[in-house]
């Protein structure tokens, strides 16, 4: 794309504007002149390029409140859609820099090598995200067969006031909680050993619910995506009635490279 489609340059603005920042990509993209991201009404998305890299980016009022579910859902949609068909390296959420000159000067040039070197290492990847989550009735009877306290506990608080058996529920929350951290560790590596079968990269998320069995982030292909479905699925099968599985993406790779804004 021609720098005719960049936002303006210092001079050009009158300083009621700043560039928003989504992510770096190959200078030789091709961008649908109607792609849209953050804002109310959403910007429109275009690139500046600096030699062999590009930043994707729109002009926003400089006072423009960011943070809205619409604008983190423009920001990911724009990446993970991008890292489908070519590498990405993608900046956090709310990346805003003053101007072009600072997009080109302060990230691109100043990061030439570095994003270069990542771009290549990126080139036919996505991230894809492996989720399982148990199912509470199936995980409570395996934790219960598993426990003789935990199952005196349960007996001993049946069809008694809460007020009378406050401890005794206390303790059991306690037990409950610990065996299912201890399970999800044993289930995430079993997850980890069958997707590294693939000789993909791995990255272990914090868990986001209580009763989640698996949160790892995988590095992987774009065209083997259906060697890493068939693992899922396999494991799907082993869990069955015990877990429920999800693989989410293409998406851009958060958690194996991430780009920093410029100062």
């Amino acid at each position: 794309m021609s720098t005719e489609t960049e936002p303006r340059t210092e001079e050009e603005t009158s300083g009621d504007t700043a560039v928003y920042v989504y992510g770096i990509v190959p200078s030789d993209v091709e961008l649908d002149p109607e792609t849209r991201g953050v804002g109310d009404p959403p910007a429109k998305v275009v690139t500046v390029q600096s030699g062999p890299l590009a930043a994707l980016v729109s002009e926003i009022p400089q006072d423009t409140p960011l943070g809205r579910p619409e604008d983190l859902s423009a920001h990911a949609g724009l990446l993970d859609a991008a890292a489908a068909e070519l590498p990405v390296l993608p900046l956090r959420f709310g990346a805003v820099v003053s101007d072009v000159d600072a997009v080109k000067e302060e990230l691109l040039d100043a990061n030439r090598e570095d994003f270069s070197s990542a771009l290549e290492q990126l080139e036919g990847k996505a991230e894809y995200l492996v989720r399982a989550r148990y199912d509470e009735q199936a995980i409570l009877r395996e934790i219960l067969a598993e426990n003789d306290r935990m199952t005196q506990l349960v007996e001993a608080i049946r069809d008694k006031p809460e007020e009378a058996t406050r401890n005794e529920r206390m303790a059991l929350g306690e037990l409950i909680s610990r065996s299912i951290e201890e399970k999800r560790a044993v289930d995430t590596q079993r997850a980890a050993d069958a997707l590294a079968e693939l000789g993909v990269q791995l990255a272990a998320r914090q868990p986001t619910h209580e009763e989640e069995a698996v949160h790892l982030a995988v590095l992987a292909d774009v065209e083997r995506q259906d060697e890493l479905e068939d693992v899922v699925d396999e494991l799907a099968e082993e869990w069955e009635g015990r877990v429920e599985m999800r693989l989410l993406g293409p998406l851009a790779a958060y958690d194996f490279v991430v780009t920093r804004t410029p100062e």
